[in-house]
Protein backbone atom coordinates (compact mmCIF):
# COMPACT_ATOMS: atom_id res chain seq x y z
CA UNK A 1 0.00 0.00 0.00
CA UNK A 2 1.00 3.84 -0.80
CA UNK A 3 1.38 5.89 1.75
CA UNK A 4 -0.52 9.42 0.83
CA UNK A 5 -0.62 13.05 1.88
CA UNK A 6 -4.14 14.63 1.82
CA UNK A 7 -3.62 18.95 1.90
CA UNK A 8 -6.99 20.05 2.10
CA UNK A 9 -7.69 23.66 0.04
CA UNK A 10 -9.13 26.54 2.60
CA UNK A 11 -10.84 24.34 5.43
CA UNK A 12 -11.13 26.00 8.83
CA UNK A 13 -10.37 29.68 7.94
CA UNK A 14 -12.34 32.54 8.24
CA UNK A 15 -15.56 30.83 9.23
CA UNK A 16 -16.24 28.27 6.40
CA UNK A 17 -15.38 25.07 5.62
CA UNK A 18 -15.65 23.73 8.84
CA UNK A 19 -13.90 20.52 9.10
CA UNK A 20 -13.46 18.75 12.24
CA UNK A 21 -10.21 16.54 12.51
CA UNK A 22 -11.68 13.60 14.20
CA UNK A 23 -14.23 13.37 11.60
CA UNK A 24 -12.20 14.22 9.07
CA UNK A 25 -10.28 10.71 10.08
CA UNK A 26 -13.32 8.75 10.46
CA UNK A 27 -14.62 9.82 7.12
CA UNK A 28 -10.72 9.17 5.65
CA UNK A 29 -11.23 5.35 7.48
CA UNK A 30 -14.62 4.75 6.16
CA UNK A 31 -13.41 5.20 2.91
CA UNK A 32 -11.11 1.92 3.05
CA UNK A 33 -7.98 3.84 4.25
CA UNK A 34 -6.00 2.79 6.62
CA UNK A 35 -3.19 4.37 9.39
CA UNK A 36 -5.21 7.76 8.81
CA UNK A 37 -3.22 10.53 11.36
CA UNK A 38 -4.40 14.07 10.74
CA UNK A 39 -1.82 17.43 11.30
CA UNK A 40 -3.48 20.40 12.77
CA UNK A 41 -6.69 21.86 12.15
CA UNK A 42 -5.73 22.90 8.39
CA UNK A 43 -6.98 19.72 6.95
CA UNK A 44 -3.73 17.63 6.65
CA UNK A 45 -3.58 13.94 6.26
CA UNK A 46 -1.09 10.89 5.89
CA UNK A 47 -2.95 7.32 5.30
CA UNK A 48 -2.27 4.27 3.61
CA UNK A 49 -4.10 3.46 0.43
CA UNK A 50 -4.86 1.53 -2.45
CA UNK A 51 -5.42 3.96 -5.42
CA UNK A 52 -4.98 3.87 -9.18
CA UNK A 53 -3.62 8.27 -8.85
CA UNK A 54 -3.40 10.70 -6.61
CA UNK A 55 -5.53 12.50 -8.82
CA UNK A 56 -8.84 10.50 -8.46
CA UNK A 57 -7.68 10.04 -4.39
CA UNK A 58 -8.40 13.74 -4.58
CA UNK A 59 -11.23 13.72 -6.53
CA UNK A 60 -12.68 10.86 -3.79
CA UNK A 61 -11.69 12.79 -0.63
CA UNK A 62 -12.95 16.52 -1.99
CA UNK A 63 -16.60 14.55 -2.73
CA UNK A 64 -16.60 12.75 0.39
CA UNK A 65 -16.03 15.92 2.11
CA UNK A 66 -18.41 17.71 -0.01
CA UNK A 67 -21.20 14.86 1.33
CA UNK A 68 -20.34 14.71 4.72
CA UNK A 69 -19.53 18.10 5.61
CA UNK A 70 -21.90 19.96 2.88
CA UNK A 71 -19.01 21.85 1.37
CA UNK A 72 -16.33 21.47 -1.68
CA UNK A 73 -12.56 22.39 -1.57
CA UNK A 74 -10.14 20.81 -3.87
CA UNK A 75 -8.09 17.82 -2.24
CA UNK A 76 -4.56 17.83 -3.16
CA UNK A 77 -3.03 14.60 -2.81
CA UNK A 78 0.60 13.25 -3.30
CA UNK A 79 2.97 10.09 -1.68
CA UNK A 80 5.28 10.02 0.55
CA UNK A 81 8.09 10.14 -1.96
CA UNK A 82 7.19 13.08 -3.66
CA UNK A 83 6.77 15.00 -0.38
CA UNK A 84 10.26 13.54 1.01
CA UNK A 85 11.59 14.92 -2.70
CA UNK A 86 9.79 18.40 -2.29
CA UNK A 87 11.48 18.81 1.01
CA UNK A 88 14.83 17.74 -0.55
CA UNK A 89 14.99 19.81 -3.08
CA UNK A 90 14.01 23.28 -1.41
CA UNK A 91 16.15 26.07 -2.27
CA UNK A 92 15.51 28.20 1.03
CA UNK A 93 17.30 26.76 4.34
CA UNK A 94 16.26 28.53 7.65
CA UNK A 95 17.27 28.54 11.10
CA UNK A 96 15.46 26.29 13.05
CA UNK A 97 12.33 28.51 14.52
CA UNK A 98 11.83 29.80 11.00
CA UNK A 99 9.93 27.53 8.88
CA UNK A 100 6.77 29.77 8.94
CA UNK A 101 9.18 31.70 6.15
CA UNK A 102 9.40 28.80 3.63
CA UNK A 103 5.93 28.08 2.35
CA UNK A 104 5.70 24.96 -0.37
CA UNK A 105 3.25 25.90 -3.05
CA UNK A 106 1.64 22.33 -4.61
CA UNK A 107 0.76 22.82 -7.83
CA UNK A 108 -1.77 20.39 -9.72
CA UNK A 109 -0.46 20.49 -12.36
CA UNK A 110 2.74 21.96 -12.95
CA UNK A 111 1.98 24.80 -15.21
CA UNK A 112 3.72 24.97 -18.48
CA UNK A 113 4.51 27.94 -18.36
CA UNK A 114 5.46 30.96 -15.51
CA UNK A 115 6.13 34.54 -15.74
CA UNK A 116 8.83 35.18 -13.37
CA UNK A 117 8.97 38.96 -14.47
CA UNK A 118 5.69 39.46 -12.56
CA UNK A 119 6.35 36.90 -9.25
CA UNK A 120 9.73 39.14 -9.49
CA UNK A 121 8.04 42.74 -9.67
CA UNK A 122 5.85 41.52 -6.52
CA UNK A 123 8.46 39.86 -4.39
CA UNK A 124 9.91 42.18 -1.72
CA UNK A 125 13.59 42.85 -0.93
CA UNK A 126 13.83 40.21 0.98
CA UNK A 127 11.24 37.71 -0.77
CA UNK A 128 12.99 35.07 -2.86
CA UNK A 129 11.07 32.40 -4.55
CA UNK A 130 11.69 29.08 -7.14
CA UNK A 131 10.23 26.36 -8.84
CA UNK A 132 11.27 22.94 -8.97
CA UNK A 133 8.88 20.72 -10.49
CA UNK A 134 5.30 21.46 -9.43
CA UNK A 135 5.83 23.29 -6.28
CA UNK A 136 6.76 26.96 -5.87
CA UNK A 137 8.53 27.47 -3.18
CA UNK A 138 8.31 31.15 -1.40
CA UNK A 139 10.94 32.49 0.67
CA UNK A 140 8.86 35.50 3.11
CA UNK A 141 10.92 36.66 6.42
CA UNK A 142 8.75 39.41 6.98
CA UNK A 143 5.60 36.36 7.37
CA UNK A 144 3.14 35.42 4.43
CA UNK A 145 0.34 38.19 5.51
CA UNK A 146 2.70 40.20 4.92
CA UNK A 147 3.67 39.56 1.61
CA UNK A 148 2.81 41.02 -1.84
CA UNK A 149 4.58 37.70 -3.31
CA UNK A 150 2.22 35.65 -1.42
CA UNK A 151 -1.04 37.64 -2.41
CA UNK A 152 -0.54 37.73 -5.56
CA UNK A 153 0.87 34.57 -7.12
CA UNK A 154 -1.64 33.01 -7.37
CA UNK A 155 -2.97 35.18 -10.37
CA UNK A 156 0.25 34.45 -12.32
CA UNK A 157 -0.44 30.60 -11.74
CA UNK A 158 -2.87 29.13 -14.21
CA UNK A 159 -3.69 25.62 -11.88
CA UNK A 160 -4.96 24.65 -8.67
CA UNK A 161 -2.58 25.40 -5.49
CA UNK A 162 -2.69 24.67 -1.69
CA UNK A 163 0.39 25.96 0.24
CA UNK A 164 2.16 25.02 3.14
CA UNK A 165 4.82 25.94 5.49
CA UNK A 166 7.89 24.42 6.11
CA UNK A 167 7.20 23.51 9.41
CA UNK A 168 4.12 22.02 8.49
CA UNK A 169 5.47 19.67 5.38
CA UNK A 170 8.42 18.74 7.84
CA UNK A 171 5.59 17.54 10.48
CA UNK A 172 3.92 15.46 7.51
CA UNK A 173 6.90 14.03 5.86
CA UNK A 174 7.90 12.51 10.06
CA UNK A 175 4.03 11.09 10.19
CA UNK A 176 4.47 9.14 6.45
CA UNK A 177 8.20 8.05 7.41
CA UNK A 178 6.39 6.94 10.94
CA UNK A 179 3.30 5.06 8.71
CA UNK A 180 5.79 3.79 6.45
CA UNK A 181 8.31 2.30 9.72
CA UNK A 182 4.99 0.86 10.84
CA UNK A 183 5.14 -1.74 8.26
Amino acid sequence: MTIWIALMRGVNVGGSGKLPMAAFRQMLAGMGFEMVRTYIQSGNAVFRAQAPSAMALGEAISEAVEREFGFRRKCHVIDHETLERALAECPFKVEEGQGRAVHFVFMDPAPSQLDGAVLDALAAKDEDWAVRGDVLYLFTPAGLGNSKLAAGYEKVLDTDVTARNLNTVRALAALAAASASEG
